[in-house]
């Protein structure tokens, strides 16, 4: 299978090794409680982004894109800008009841966004190499939720100290910084908004 892979492929796997990395240095972080290993994650996900970038551009240059091209991008997005920002926030200390509400609601999003993407892609690019427009916000625009979770380390305040605190609501605990997550899930599954693609 390696064989059939394109370029633009191993780029592609770039993109979903610095999600898995960044996933086992929150991991790390909770294990150690060593503040770089969170940063370190936090680190990864802009990286992420470069991979997620390139992949397309050499896909274009060298005319070599397939429908397990697109797949597998959209997969490594799940977790470089899925997974792994809901796993640096659950890291960084939004870990009540409610926090873990929205984190998954949050991923499910993003999944729910990318299947869209990849249905209708065909249909938005109407014949041209490239889809014109998003219908809702990229996942990559968790990259702007995971720069606020590394500024929060970089201040040292996570856990209890994580910024507008934690209240409680019924049964469990919420951070309301977690409430960003809910607008970007929310916003990825929009209809109404339309971003051009660059």
């Amino acid at each position: 299978m390696i064989r059939g892979f394109h370029l633009a492929d191993f780029l592609t796997l770039g993109n979903a090794a610095c999600g898995v990395i960044a996933i086992f240095a929150v991991m790390a972080y909770v294990e150690t409680r060593d503040l770089r290993r969170l940063l370190a994650a936090a680190a990864l996900i802009p990286l992420a982004l470069v991979f997620d970038a390139l992949d397309g551009r050499v896909a274009r240059s060298r005319r070599k894109h397939s429908d397990m091209g697109r797949e597998l991008d959209s997969l490594a997005d799940v977790i470089s800008f899925g997974v792994a920002p809901a796993a640096i926030a659950y890291g960084a200390g939004m870990t009540g009841l409610w926090d873990i509400a929205i984190l998954v609601y949050f991923v499910a999003c993003g999944v729910s966004r990318l299947a869209r993407f990849n249905v209708t892609a065909e249909r938005l690019s109407a014949g041209a190499d490239k889809v014109k427009y998003f219908e809702g916000t990229p996942i990559t625009s968790s990259l702007v939720l995971v720069a606020v979770v590394a500024a929060s380390v970089w201040l040292e305040r996570v856990g209890d100290a994580l910024p507008f605190g934690a209240v409680s609501v019924g049964p469990g605990h919420l951070h309301p910084l977690t409430l960003l997550w809910a607008l970007s899930g929310s916003l990825m599954i929009s209809k109404t908004i339309r971003i051009p693609k660059l």
